[in-house]
């Protein structure tokens, strides 16, 4: 015998069958979504909410825009105790005699890159100042000069330079940084800085891709047969190297501001004479480095280019 179910009671019987059907597709639908999330490469968690990252703006850049090299003045166990303290820092450090792990040289990394360390201090290059915020640096484990007056400077050994090669390679290939924008400390803090000194392998890391070096040929025909220690103009060659990237001020005065500048400059490109002289082999480098990664005709009034580098 069938029994008839009252109206109302099929009503609520209906009712509660479709609200556990709503639950049912509201839980599975809330799963879902968290599952995507959880799935979603471009949703990253970050505690108490999700960044989406899908989208992406075209007007940045990178911070890094410059590699400064440096040596460390002391030897390896004292430069990391120093470099790992609170008052100056740097990105990287490359021992003397680097350890290998399978076969490659081991380095030491003190601040990650995407950080700011303090190694630049007050300095400036190709119109930027304190490069601190737009540069990684790098400490070669080095004692510099081995006297006081400078005559003797401890060599990099070429375990070292082979170590450095590959870390900078690396970093100037990720970041695209130009050959013109890989210097040293003295190059950017010329008034108080000679590091990493005149025995660093700058033709060496410019083979390899690192850096920039002028062309011998080059050279070689911007000295037109001149002899190399001849004099010239010193206003000419400030506006020079102020145009290649050096602080300096462009008045014609060889007085001790313009020869440290002269002198970083030579000790990075001639290092076997880097008197703070302005000769005419100073000047034919300097021409011969603006021809190869500024070309172009310089200011007329010898400022600084704003061509970018190459």
């Amino acid at each position: 015998m069938r029994i008839a179910r009252p109206q109302a009671q099929r009503r609520a019987f209906s009712s509660g069958s479709h609200s556990m059907t709503s639950f049912r597709v509201g839980a599975s639908c809330a799963a879902l979504c968290l599952l995507a999330a959880c799935a979603s490469p471009s949703l990253v968690e970050r505690g108490s909410y999700y960044a989406d990252t899908s989208l992406h703006a075209r007007g940045a850049d990178s911070r890094i825009r410059f590699l400064v090299m440096h040596y460390t003045e002391s030897d390896e166990a004292k430069s990391l105790r120093t470099l790992t303290g609170d008052t100056v820092s740097v990105h990287y450090v490359v021992p003397a005699h680097p350890r290998s792990e399978r076969g490659q040289p081991v380095v030491y990394q003190l601040v990650p890159e995407a950080q700011r360390a303090w190694h630049a201090g007050v300095s400036a290059w190709q119109q930027t100042t304190e490069l601190n915020a737009a540069s990684i640096g790098i400490e070669n484990v080095n004692r510099g000069p081995l006297d006081p007056q400078q005559r003797t400077w401890q060599p990099y050994p070429p375990e070292q330079v082979d170590a450095l090669i590959r870390l900078s390679k690396d970093i100037v290939a990720r970041y695209g940084i130009a050959p013109t924008r890989v210097v040293g400390h003295s190059d950017i803090a010329p008034q108080r800085k000679i590091d990493p000194g005149p025995l660093f392998p700058w033709r060496a890391l410019a083979q390899a891709g690192v850096g920039a070096w002028p062309d011998d040929a080059t050279v070689a025909a911007r000295l037109a047969g001149r002899d190399p220690h001849a004099p010239v103009d010193v206003r000419e060659l400030q506006a020079k190297l102020a145009r290649y990237g050096y602080d300096v001020p462009i008045d014609g005065v060889l007085d001790t501001r313009t020869r440290r500048v002269f002198s970083a400059f030579q000790m990075h490109f001639r290092p076997s004479d880097y008197a703070g002289d302005a000769d005419a082999e100073t000047d034919a480098i300097a021409q011969a480095l603006l021809d190869k990664y500024f070309p172009g005709q310089p200011p007329m009034d010898g400022a600084p280019s704003d061509v970018d580098p190459q």
